[in-house]
């Protein structure tokens, strides 16, 4: 069950002994991704780096997952079709050419990207992604990269923002996609949509 107002989320209990400790979104989207390749439920992951170990409140320390210090969280994982071609993310997709021109479309799972707080009303269990698209003109691409630490680049007139469990984008002329930082190829329509509580995590 997705995250509900004013009720407790995630519970104390350590890290259980067939799970799969990721040091990054990258690898946590290797091993979800092999998981459903080969049609195995999909193991819980030890976080240990990455934008969605960050989100909730994750410091990279081993022994703690180990310990009775350690949370388990369900969370919600991405699901997107890059022109036919079928894909997941667990923290972030991110389509475009360059940061400084062009197109951007940021479809968040978790808060950061790096060292930016792109999404500050993402939660990576509220059955939602949020999203944000658009062309800014240069000079506010400069302004919008000193506010990202902070979360106050938005709003902003030049960008759309989504929230919702579905979306989907026309992409002309076709863009990079990454999906938590690793490129996976070029695309002209992205068709994506959340699957609720797919994913345990311990942190």
């Amino acid at each position: 069950m997705t995250i509900e107002k004013h009720r407790p989320w995630g519970w104390a209990g350590s890290f259980p002994p067939d799970g799969v400790v990721v040091h990054s979104d990258a690898e946590a989207r290797r091993a979800v991704t092999q998981a459903r390749q080969d049609g195995r439920p999909l193991p819980t992951l030890g976080l240990l780096g990455g934008d969605l170990c960050r989100t909730l409140g994750g410091r990279g320390d081993s022994a703690r997952l180990r310990s009775d210090a350690a949370m388990t969280f369900p969370v919600d994982l991405g699901h997107v079709v890059l022109d036919g071609d079928e894909h997941w993310f667990v923290a972030h997709l991110i389509a475009r050419r360059s940061w400084w021109h062009g197109r951007v479309v940021a479809v968040m799972n978790a808060q950061w990207l790096g060292s930016w707080d792109l999404a500050p009303r993402s939660h990576p269990n509220d059955g939602l992604l949020d999203a944000t698209d658009g062309v800014l003109p240069v000079a506010d691409r400069f302004r919008a990269r000193r506010r990202l630490p902070t979360g106050t680049h938005l709003p902003h007139p030049a960008l759309r923002t989504l929230r919702g469990a579905t979306m989907s984008f026309e992409l002309a002329p076709a863009l990079d996609v990454r999906l938590d930082g690793t490129l996976v190829g070029r695309a002209r329509r992205l068709d994506v949509r959340i699957e609720p509580d797919a994913l345990t995590v311990v942190v």
